[in-house]
């Protein structure tokens, strides 16, 4: 057995006095050894971030501290370490890759320039030999012409190259230790097959302790040695992964395995052939130019949606999936008039809607309406809740003591108590933000919702039960859905016709279970091998510990 690299004793950090309780994690050990993965999973908010951010001594804020216990690298307490100790210890023996690259990276600085920095902080060398370092550590990580990567700045670079630009300068340094935060959250399957493939790679090739952290379960089937599962700060069960995995100890590792969804879609609801056309797009074509004088280069034009032809019958959900960038978006928004299509047409029912505008647009739009990607930023944090559902009827006529009675009934139709009309949006989980989502896009009574990415942001237990009610209101209002995800597990599991799009054009279309039984188109293929854990089933022991790599 490897000897551990950190070692953490009995920690406890304390929230603010008017925190919803009052440990952010409370009395955890563990250990972390050298040429391994452990995977620390767990809801939001179970304390795995302020975990990893206790080990580089980064805490979110003066009031969150260490109250009692241990962090031990190699010996030394770095929780009693100076803050001049700790920037040494930071990125030589311990390194940290974050969330989202995209914030976490300087804008104005090119990717070669803070890379080049961590080395020059840490006892600089010759500029030619920082210089050649930062290209040997790109090529490290597998990015293409690390010459061009490291003159590039990080909107030039797509998502995982950020996150691969990101590693690279967790590595340069060569640290014992490497923790990394949700680093493929953000990612589509493909993209996150490769990064899964190189953190499996840099463990086996550089002896690096590594602690990943996620809520992914498919994930730590591909990469995880052991794993640690958290729930409101504490630690409920440690193990191997094939013992966690295969026979959970834990109620509540037994929860989140089972809230796992699988890639069997359910039987088919209904023949949806013989049912009336709800939505009808044909020949739906967007691009987005950018450039020109102004910015010193040639005009860019990017076809964001090519030709797209598809409809959805009365009843149906129709799931869009593909990677990032394919388009699936800008689809959505098109469908829903937030963005104006260049040429095609949307018939919704009998009504062109593309050829609506003005007082016609605005009376149809209740028709169609959206439930946007992130909880967070789509509602409004100075409305309350139940003015924020009441408003849309409002604008469309509504008598007020209506509209909030009807607001009322739909928070309770989405799992929320009626008296949540009252609180403001901050005082909501994320799942119960989602749901307030859902609300206000159902108090227009549409006949078409459209749902961009409505569950990425969630962990796996609230996303199963998002899904469930989304489901649940489906079958209960008769709704149409056309459902946007890069997640095939969760289009499994509401969808009954997929449309897989690549580079803005739809590649294959047909019912859930034929897709999934036996795609036919390559990239298809493609994208069902990329997802994490597919060979697996909740509740069994994965068939190989380490596949990746």
């Amino acid at each position: 057995m490897a000897l551990p690299v950190v070692v953490v004793d009995s920690l406890t950090v304390d929230l603010p006095p008017q925190g919803e309780r009052p440990h952010a994690v409370e009395d955890i050990s563990l250990e972390l050894r050298a040429n391994e993965i452990l995977c620390v999973v767990g809801e939001s908010g179970s304390g795995k971030s302020i975990l990893a951010r206790s080990i580089m001594g980064l805490f979110p804020s003066p009031q969150v501290r260490a109250s009692a216990g241990r962090v031990l690298l190699n010996g030394e307490n770095l929780l009693a370490a100076s803050p001049a100790r700790m920037r040494e210890i930071r990125g030589t023996r311990v390194a940290m890759i974050f969330q989202e690259p995209m914030t976490a990276l300087n804008p104005v600085l090119s990717i070669g320039r803070q890379i080049e920095e961590v080395i020059e902080v840490h006892g600089a060398p010759a500029p030619a030999q920082r210089r050649r370092r930062v290209l040997d550590i790109l090529a490290a990580v597998h990015l293409p012409d690390p010459e061009r990567i490291a003159h590039a700045y990080p909107h030039q670079l797509s998502g995982g190259q950020r996150q691969r630009a990101m590693i690279a300068m967790a590595l340069v340094l060569g640290p014992e230790c490497l923790i990394a935060d949700e680093p493929t959250t953000a990612l589509d399957v493909t993209t996150q097959a490769q990064i899964l493939k190189l953190m499996r790679e840099v463990q086996r090739d550089r002896g690096t302790a590594v602690m990943f952290i996620t809520h992914d379960f498919g994930v730590v089937t591909e990469i995880a040695d052991r794993i640690a599962v958290m729930q409101s700060g504490r630690l409920v069960e440690l193990g191997e992964a094939q013992q966690v995995l295969g026979a959970p100890a834990h109620p509540y590792t037994r929860a989140l395995l089972e809230a796992v969804p699988g890639l069997r879609p359910p039987p088919a609801r209904a023949d949806f052939h013989a049912r009336p056309t709800l939505l009808a797009v044909d020949s739906l074509h967007k691009s987005f130019r950018s450039g020109g004088r102004l910015f010193g280069g040639g005009v860019r034009v990017v076809h964001a949606v090519k030709e797209v032809t598809l409809c959805i019958r009365q009843g149906e959900t129709l799931g869009v999936v593909g990677e990032s960038g394919s388009g699936k978006s800008t689809l959505a928004r098109c469908v829903s008039r937030l963005v104006e299509p260049d040429a095609g047409r949307i018939m919704v029912g009998a009504t062109d809607f593309t050829a609506l505008s003005g007082g016609a647009l605005r009376a149809f739009r209740k028709k169609v309406q959206l439930v946007f990607q992130d909880p967070y930023g789509s509602l409004d944090p100075r409305q309350k809740v139940g003015a924020m559902i009441a408003e849309g009827p409002l604008l469309h006529g509504e008598d007020p003591g209506r509209a909030r009675a009807r607001a009322a009934e739909l928070l309770e139709l989405v799992g929320l108590d009626s008296r949540a009309a009252g609180r403001y949006p901050h005082e909501f989980s994320g799942g119960q933000r989602q749901r307030i989502g859902i609300a206000r896009a159902l108090a227009l009574e549409p006949d078409l919702l459209i749902a961009d990415e409505p569950v990425s942001a969630l962990d796996v237990s609230v996303q199963a039960q998002v899904l469930r009610l989304l489901a649940d209101i489906r079958d209960r209002l008769g709704l149409t859905m056309l459902f946007i995800t890069h997640d095939l597990r969760v289009a499994a599991q509401v969808c009954d016709t997929i449309a897989v799009m690549r580079a803005g054009e739809i590649v294959e279309q047909g019912p859930a279970g034929r897709i999934f039984a036996a795609p036919r188109h390559p990239y298809t293929r493609e994208l069902f091998a990329a997802v994490p854990g597919q060979h697996w089933t909740a509740g069994t022991a994965p068939p190989d510990p380490s596949p990746v790599g």
